[in-house]
């Protein structure tokens, strides 16, 4: 039997769909399986008829248009309409241990979806939960509010009326400032603590499970959102993909008085005739403002002169666009601009998500896991979920040498803003607070800066001393130690740090041989080798050994599934190790075949309570089908999760393939069998795999 929860709004605008999403992934970092159902689909409410693709998560075979609903009503057809939702639900919910059901939101052109809403849940037998915003409201005004909506279900002593999550807390009214106000313009009125006293949650039934503060960033569109929305005219593309808006500013006023107004993520919207106002902007960004772009208002457009004088801040990046209303019209647009989120902006449904779980109620939470059996597979979710839980527990001080580099920068701020780790950059302290300003990163109190050149001195001596055997002098070791990932090594060899995170910038190699050299292998451990985290749709699979040893012997590919399988008992993955050839059984031969049936039974020798085959061939190691007929009696093929390679060459190369053919995640590499962590980077990575890295890091220092 599931468990189903409807989310019922009361009150306009109150985010619901996004709390929705962020409880179903608050579900899934629990292991629990779960399923989003919207009864109703209900069409997206959008200012300016326009191109914009935003989110419809309700256009599956298991969802009702509101049309037909309407009309079915219409005819006296309430009942035929509720049976037609519950032989739905009864389609979707059998595959899930937990439903998460998005009720209709009232408008103006839909009064009456709180009578819908109550029918539904009473039909569905659903636990109740109100969803609601503060807004200006008075404690009592929002007390009564609460109740009046409680009202249509039974009031606040009904037993299905589980309690109320409280979104936008300290959210801009947006009547009054539109969507993106500026920084000055928000008044944190709200505390979250306040709404635990209020009388309504005193009643133990009714609780209060959620309160979800209102960011800025989490409401930022991109510069190709506002485009679409506005249908404008693009003069210069520039990073208009990627660029993000987090204010407004309309300008008409001298140079003089503009520069205040020149801020990175803002839009400045000018008249396309005010040559001053543009090339100004301009300057701005190839000063190191990265203004978010530039909105051009009557339909003017900068001649070839102009755009000449322009052309390198264009060429950096600096979106333009063009709109053929005045500045008042357009004004009036993007105040009315809609919070709705494209489909395709993955980053922002990440982050809001994650805000919306990081912010509700674990009490509840936790109890939504009572006699639900959870599957062994560890979902993406619940992955990530896990390491930023045992990151936090371990608490640990990872070094960074590339403090310089401004992902490097944002995922330190990020990990130490959530308590993931405690994070110290090594670089130009001026150089870094530059370079967040430049790019909007807001950086914690509790994030370490350190420069190099006042600390290096005092590791020459210990490098020496480390190194003798290899005729390190003290001038060789000046030298060496202007490698900041040297530097960050001997930090970590002499116990000053927790761990190292380096690659974004440097090579593989120049992350590793210092660690080689100084920190050396864990003992018992006869080689150091790497596992990738993959994280699939619905599990997470570890790939060993893709980035450090060429062409492993048997015996050191025994290591290395040995190192695969505790790391994936660490991370709470059960491992099942299967030794990848291009042979399953004895079906081929020849001497890489023969080194792969060597390493398995080295490593069964050697650690018979872990549970490993081989060889098995790619497609009978993942696949339940193909292991029926290739491997019936193994007891890996078809449900492997640690996957170990035979030579580089084939680890890399299948890692690169399945990530980028499947569009996936990958974490990674982690090393194996260092004395203490040290973890590389590809310099393509992004900012989350930083984050996901240090976190790594962490766990292994703390283990």
């Amino acid at each position: 039997m599931n468990h189903q929860i409807m989310l019922i709004p009361a009150g306009f605008g109150v985010g619901l769909t996004s709390l929705a999403l962020g409880l179903v992934h608050a579900c899934e970092q629990r292991g629990i399986k779960v399923g989003h159902f919207k009864p109703i689909s209900q069409p997206s409410r959008s200012v300016l008829k326009n191109k914009t693709d935003h989110i419809n998560w309700s256009t599956d075979d298991h969802s009702i248009p509101l049309s037909y609903v309407e009309e079915q009503m219409a005819d006296g057809q309430r009942e035929f309409v509720l049976e037609k939702i519950v032989e739905n639900y009864d389609k979707f919910s059998k595959n899930y241990d937990v439903v998460i059901i998005e009720g209709l939101i009232t408008t103006t052109r839909q009064p009456y979806a709180g009578r819908i809403n109550r029918d539904v849940a009473q039909t569905l037998s659903a636990n109740i939960v109100l969803v609601t915003t503060p807004r200006n409201d008075t404690e009592e005004e929002f007390e009564d509010r609460i109740e009046v909506s409680a009202e249509t279900f039974g009031g606040l002593k009904n037993a299905k009326l589980l309690g109320c999550i409280i979104n936008k807390v300290n959210s801009p009214n947006e009547d009054e400032y539109g969507l993106l106000p500026r920084e000055s313009e928000i008044e944190l009125n709200y505390n979250a603590d306040n709404f635990k006293n209020l009388s309504i949650f005193k009643n133990r039934q009714f609780e209060l499970l959620g309160t979800i503060p209102w960011e800025m960033d989490l409401v930022a569109p991109r510069v190709y959102d506002i485009c679409n929305y506005l249908n404008a005219t693009i003069i210069n593309k520039g990073d208009y993909e990627h660029r993000r808006i987090r204010s407004i500013s309309f300008c008409a006023r001298s140079v003089s008085n503009l520069m205040s107004h020149l801020q990175p993520s803002r839009l400045i919207v000018t008249p396309g005739d005010r040559t001053d106002i543009i090339i100004a902007t301009c300057l701005s960004a190839l000063n190191g403002t990265k203004v978010g772009a530039l909105l051009l208002t009557n339909g003017y457009l900068p001649n070839e002169q102009v755009m000449d004088l322009c052309k390198q801040a264009l060429e950096a990046g600096l979106p333009v666009l063009s709109v053929p209303w005045d500045t008042w019209q357009t004004s009036r647009y993007l105040m009315n601009f809609t919070p709705e989120i494209p489909k395709d902006d993955v980053q922002r449904h990440e982050k809001v998500k994650q805000h919306i779980t990081d912010n509700l109620s674990e009490v509840w939470l936790n109890s939504l896991t009572e006699s639900i059996v959870q599957t062994n597979l560890m979902s993406p979710p619940a992955f990530r979920h896990k390491l930023t839980e045992l990151a936090r527990k371990a608490n640990k001080l990872i070094v960074l040498p590339e403090g310089e580099d401004a992902r490097t920068i944002k995922a330190a701020a990020i990990c130490v803003k959530r308590n993931i780790a405690r994070c110290q950059l090594l670089g130009d302290k001026e150089v870094i607070l530059r370079i967040a300003e430049q790019q909007g990163i807001e950086l914690p109190s509790g994030l370490l800066i350190t420069d190099p050149k006042q600390i290096s001195d005092n590791y020459v001596n210990p490098l020496i001393e480390l190194r003798k055997h290899k005729g390190m002098t003290d001038v060789l070791a000046q030298q060496e130690l202007k490698d900041n990932v040297v530097l960050g090594t001997m930090m970590l060899q002499l116990g000053q740090v927790d761990g190292l995170v380096s690659g974004a910038v440097n090579t593989t190699a120049n992350t590793i041989r210092p660690a080689l050299q100084l920190i050396k292998t864990a003992e018992g451990c006869n080689l150091v080798s790497s596992i990738f985290f993959m994280l699939l749709p619905d599990q997470v699979l570890i790939y060993g050994d893709c980035a450090i040893n060429p062409d492993p012997d048997a015996e050191q590919l025994a290591d290395i599934a040995i190192q695969s399988a505790d790391s994936a008992i660490k991370f709470g993955i059960d491992p099942k190790v299967a030794m990848i050839s291009y042979s399953t059984g004895s079906s081929g031969t020849g001497a890489d075949v023969e080194k792969v049936t060597l390493a398995t039974e080295i490593a069964k020798r050697k650690r018979p309570d872990l549970i490993i085959d081989g060889p098995l061939q790619y497609d009978a190691a993942i696949m339940p089908n193909i292991a029926a007929k290739k491997a019936p009696n193994s007891p890996v093929a078809g449900k492997a999760t640690v996957f170990v390679f035979p030579d580089l060459n084939t680890g890399n190369t299948t890692y690169k393939a399945v990530q980028r053919s499947a569009d996936l995640v990958s974490i990674g590499p982690m090393l194996q069998g260092m004395r203490k962590p040290v973890n590389d980077l590809s310099r393509g990575a992004l900012v989350d795999d930083i984050v996901y890295t240090i976190a790594l890091t962490a766990i292994q220092s703390g283990i």
